[in-house]
């Protein structure tokens, strides 16, 4: 229905999402129709925004000490919130314990004071330990919006003795890799326990205006109640859509940074190796390295860095690396490449999918040079890229790979927005390109629809010829208080590749559907009961053969932070054109069994793959296992234990069986 004022155009998801579907099994809509469709539809559907109430934080001359005590005189003078509501297990319902947030700024910093109550302090889980090792503790969050435009959140975490954590969000993705710098103390007492907290400006970007405009929900979660609650409430109907449920937020004369940093940095090693019981030195080497940071606006930063050193970051953690189809997975934990890096993430992608990413800055192995932007161009407009020189490991023949990455996103309605990526590999003589759009569209409350439409070209040197690919993504999510619902289309040729990126599989076309119901018992105990179907049905496009995943699944939310699951896979899998079984039953569980223990276990049995060039049928087991014990809130042992073995089915001879153990004090 077109309305007079034109200010936007309503389509409803019943007739939308089957029209689209419809055409595409039809074969109504080719590939090239459908990115020229994809462009269009975001521009011409929207959504009605609705105004708030802002809250205006009380302007300090005089900044509280920040040592988790409320007796500075601005928290007298401060405005507060109040009113929390669950939003885990159920929505909508007080919660447990009465929470008070109190608000600040000066032209420098924002401050927060949380009042948690709690009418057994003794039982409040908290921990003094590493930043962002604290979500099994109590603790709060301040989810901030700071452009206001629902696109995005920075997320403040501390437990009960001031310990960090600290995320970004957005598009459905939270990304705890990342720190910032902040300031927070925390301190129990005869009530609850009390929290402050200093951001400043200089930390966030944020719109270079005056008034600031931003969002902000906050969090609270009581560990043994298995209860989490916001201010302001989450709605049924929205669930945890949490970018268009922000209260507004506004801050008046706020200093408007331009950020310097100079980062030289000089090392030297040296290497020896054993030769008839001596070490034989092979020489120093000897390294200098720079790193700049320049905030060309509050909104819009420049990053650069030459040879820089990283030997200083954490090293990856332990994987089973046997019987493998892909390669494993790393996360970034490179600081250079970890600021503004939720800007290459696109949409239309799910836990499981072949395409995990179509940036990841893990493939830039040895970077000599790097430049990087990332922040906003007016209202609506994200920009971010990389520009990095990468040197190469044994290749004879060429000395560097040069990375060209640009991501631009343009905010829409809500949480809407189109965007368009490209990335590119090259070499002196090959070359890898991939360039594509993607969306998020918000048809209303509940429902959510996201893509992307991707190609390739690839060359592989100057005799090879140019290859091309495409990757087509399409799905609808439907989430409420009391249903979600996940609808999707998956289409990748087999020509696809990308050397900037994350790819498990090419070459298949796949239709996806889930339904989940979920139930609320009047139980002590049984707080959740979610059974779950998901049904997804692949083509091989090599072999021309058909596979299958069908499961059902039960999940139990308990008290004291736990969860149970149950499900039974039936399925198969195509592999070098020949079809395996790997159907198998899973369970899994976690439980903050008292404040002192947390145990987590899974356990899988059934059907899987001898990945080889002679591939054959087996069965196995893989298992995991961990325990945290925390005698006091200054100590704790953290044990887990890994474990996978593969039985040949034709005569039941074991191939592998492997094991990882891993003690941290």
């Amino acid at each position: 229905m077109l309305l007079k004022n034109k200010k936007y155009i309503k389509f409803t998801n019943q007739k939308l999402i089957p029209f689209i579907i419809k055409c595409i099994e039809q074969n109504m809509i080719k590939f090239k129709s459908i990115f020229i469709i994809l462009v269009i539809i975001p521009l011409i559907v929207s959504s009605i925004t609705y105004s708030q109430d802002p809250l205006i934080p009380f302007r300090t001359g005089k900044a509280p000490v920040i040592d988790g005590r409320l007796d500075d005189m601005v928290w007298k003078r401060a405005p507060s919130v109040t009113g929390f509501k669950t939003w885990t297990p159920d929505y909508g319902i007080d919660m447990a314990e009465k929470t008070i947030v109190y608000l600040a700024y000066d032209s420098e910093n924002m401050y927060f004071a949380f009042r948690c109550f709690d009418s057994h302090p003794d039982k409040i889980k908290t921990s003094i330990t590493s930043r962002d090792n604290i979500r099994a503790d109590d603790w709060v969050c301040i989810n901030l919006d700071s452009f206001y435009d629902q696109q995005s959140l920075y997320a403040f975490y501390i437990n009960p003795l001031g310990i960090q954590a600290d995320s970004r969000y957005t598009g459905g993705h939270e990304d705890q890799s990342i720190d910032f710098v902040w300031y927070s103390k925390g301190r129990i007492d005869s009530k609850g326990y009390t929290i402050e907290i200093k951001i400043p400006f200089k930390s966030i970007r944020f719109a270079n205006k005056n008034p600031v405009k931003m969002g902000v929900i906050f969090e609270r979660r009581i560990s043994r109640r298995s209860e989490q609650g916001t201010y302001p409430p989450l709605s049924p109907e929205q669930a945890d859509a949490w970018l268009v449920q922000t209260k507004p937020m506004i801050f008046y004369n706020v200093k408007q940074y331009k950020l310097f940093e100079l980062l030289p940095a000089f090392t030297t090693s040296e290497k020896s190796t054993q030769n008839l019981g001596k070490l034989i030195s092979e020489g120093r080497k000897r390294d200098i390295s720079l790193t700049t940071k320049y905030g060309i606006t509050s909104d819009l930063t420049l990053d650069a860095t030459y040879n820089p050193d990283f030997s200083q970051v954490e090293a990856d953690a332990g994987q089973v690396d046997v019987n493998l189809r892909y390669d494993l997975f790393f996360p970034e934990k490179r600081p250079f490449f970890l600021e503004g890096r939720e800007n290459f993430k696109i949409a239309g992608i799910s836990m499981g999918d072949p395409i995990q990413s179509i940036v990841h800055t893990r493939m830039i192995v040895n970077p000599l040079l790097g430049i990087k932007l990332s922040g906003k161009i007016g209202n609506k407009n994200t920009v971010a890229s990389i520009n990095a020189v990468d040197e190469l490991y044994n290749n004879k023949n060429e000395k560097y790979a040069y990375f060209s990455i640009f991501r631009f996103k343009r905010a829409l309605t809500k949480d809407s927005y189109i965007g368009g990526i490209y990335t590119g590999r090259d070499l002196k003589n090959s070359y890898n390109r991939v360039a594509g759009i993607d969306g998020r569209l918000r048809i209303n409350k509940s429902s959510i629809f996201r893509y992307h439409s991707i190609v390739s070209l690839n060359k592989e040197n100057e005799n090879a010829p140019k290859a091309g690919g495409h990757a087509l993504s399409l799905k609808y999510v439907y989430n409420t208080r009391r249903f979600f619902i996940n609808l999707g289309i998956i289409d990748i040729s087999s020509k696809f590749h990308t050397e900037s990126g994350y790819i498990t599989r090419t070459g298949i076309s796949r239709a996806t559907a889930s339904f989940s119901p979920k139930f609320y018992p009047e139980s002590k105990v049984i707080k959740r009961v979610t059974p779950s179907i998901f049904i997804a049905q692949t083509k091989d496009k090599l072999s021309n053969l058909y596979e299958y995943f069908n499961t059902l699944l039960l999940r139990l939310t308990i008290i004291r932070s736990s969860d149970i699951t149950l499900s039974y896979s039936h399925s198969s899998e195509i592999f070098l054109s020949k079809k395996f079984n790997t159907s198998g039953l899973r369970i899994s569980g976690n439980s903050q069994f008292t404040k002192k223990i947390f145990f987590k276990i899974s356990f899988r049995n059934g059907k899987s793959i001898r990945y080889s060039t002679n591939p054959y049928q087996g069965r196995g087991n893989s298992a995991f296992a961990a325990l945290i014990y925390q005698p006091s809130d200054k100590l704790n042992a953290n044990v887990s234990f890994t474990y996978s073995d593969f039985y040949r089915e034709s005569d039941s001879k074991k191939i592998y069986d492997y094991k990882i153990i891993r003690q941290k004090f």
